[in-house]
């Protein structure tokens, strides 16, 4: 298989499976409906599979026209058909401090369920009533990899950070009042976090922390199958 394919308005990565284990997925804001449809439908030739993050109500019927057993889902904004050909081991937990971030949460969550990973979903977990989360101590420490979703002033992760052992991957939403600056606040807090290994992505990122934590989980089973992990 070549590389990539010129199609004029873009250069349709086909190589990316091969490279990172994922095929390419498609940024929908942005672009217009027929842009997104004609690269859904030249990821699926390629690999029998595709996303779209950002997607549209309208992207989502062009696609579903072509292939009626995508799913869209309103609350993530993910488009996608197919799945990972394989399932990752161990258990992907997705937390998130209140209801207004579920949006963020929901397309963590839903990107590392489609790149194979085992996802579950505690929500409204936030510091401000930290019983609710403390409830859940053992499913928290059960988890392979953490993803922790929070804006106002970002500091759930820091908290779920000194009780496990696992990585856990923070990500800032642009959910807070004024002085949070669309989640410049959060991002902030969660860079100077005192809990060690914390790691962070960008502002609303849910995808990028759901594809990090099914790369931890990929490592996880390639060290389960005794493959060498150093080219």
């Amino acid at each position: 298989m070549k590389e990539f394919e010129d199609i004029g308005f873009c250069k349709v990565d086909l190589g990316r499976e091969a490279r990172t284990g994922h095929p390419e997925v498609i940024f929908g804001q942005g672009k217009t409906v027929r842009q997104v449809r004609e690269v859904f439908g030249r990821l699926m030739k390629a690999h029998g599979r595709a996303m779209a993050t950002r997607a549209t109500p309208e992207m989502a019927d062009a696609v579903k026209a072509d292939f009626p057993e995508a799913s869209y889902d309103p609350v993530s904004r993910l488009l996608n058909c197919g799945r990972a050909p394989r399932r990752l081991p161990g258990k992907v937990l997705v937390l998130g401090a209140g209801t207004s971030d579920i949006p963020v949460a929901e397309e963590a969550a839903g990107t590392a369920e489609w790149m194979g990973c085992r996802v579950e979903r505690i929500y409204d977990v936030g510091v401000a009533g930290i019983d609710r989360l403390l409830a859940y101590r053992e499913a928290l420490r059960q988890a392979g990899v953490l993803i922790v979703v929070a804006g106002m002033e970002g500091a759930l992760p820091s908290v779920v950070g000194g009780l496990v052992s696992r990585p856990v991957i923070a990500v800032p939403t642009s959910v807070g009042y004024g002085a949070h600056f669309q989640g410049l606040a959060a991002l902030l807090s969660m860079l100077t976090s005192c809990a060690s290994g914390v790691t962070v992505v960008n502002i609303d990122n849910g995808f990028g922390a759901g594809c990090a934590a099914a790369k931890i989980q990929q490592l996880v089973m390639e060290a389960r199958e005794g493959e060498d992990l150093v080219p």
